[in-house]
């Protein structure tokens, strides 16, 4: 993923993630945060392009998850500020998501060993295409090349049975189940880079 790519990452998002809370946010904080990714030393991103060299899908993360939204926070406050005013505004029951983000969402290991995939989005038209595979598999190798030992993710509990079983097939494992705090149940799985099940 490059910088020129955004553009597109936030339009596949968008198409992906209707009535997420990211979503929600709006775009201009889609933009800061996938430039963040992109731009931050720590930051990994892949995407997936047609013949039209056209983005159909992505996977980004980041190499040092702990802390990964205060440092966010502390490069583009400004801005990120500006870009979600009126969406909060008009919703201020976010608030406590936003704070609760900032502050430790808890799949962000402290192990420097540990990396996290943030998000993964392929465009509805182009899913159930082996393009989801695919990205995983080029995220976890990067991380593996840039000596990671694990990889970890949360994803939806309930209502989510073909993405749960997307992970455990690419062979992570559940690690636990949890309540956010809007009650909203969480899934956190783990991949152990060493024993490389996902080039199975």
């Amino acid at each position: 993923m490059q910088l020129s790519d955004v553009n597109q990452v936030v339009n596949v998002h968008l198409s992906s993630f209707e009535g997420f809370f990211l979503t929600f946010l709006g775009p201009r904080f889609l933009n800061l945060l996938y430039t963040y990714i992109v731009s931050s030393p720590h930051g990994v991103g892949c995407v997936s392009l047609n013949n039209e060299d056209q983005i159909g899908g992505f996977v980004c993360g980041s190499a040092q998850p702990a802390g990964f939204y205060r440092r966010f926070l502390k490069n583009q406050w400004r801005r990120i500020i500006a870009a979600i005013l009126l969406p909060v505004a008009r919703r201020p029951t976010t608030a406590p998501r936003l704070v609760w983000r900032i502050l430790g969402p808890p799949q962000a290991s402290t192990d420097p060993g540990t990396a996290t995939l943030i998000s993964i989005a392929v465009l509805p038209e182009r899913q159930s295409a082996g393009i989801g595979k695919v990205l995983v598999r080029a995220f976890l190798n990067e991380m593996q090349r840039r000596d990671m030992r694990r990889v970890n993710l949360t994803t939806d509990k309930d209502n989510n049975d073909a993405l749960n079983a997307f992970y455990r097939r690419l062979g992570f494992q559940l690690v636990r189940s949890f309540a956010t705090p809007e009650g909203r149940w969480m899934n956190e799985y783990a991949i152990d880079l060493s024993k490389g099940e996902y080039d199975a």
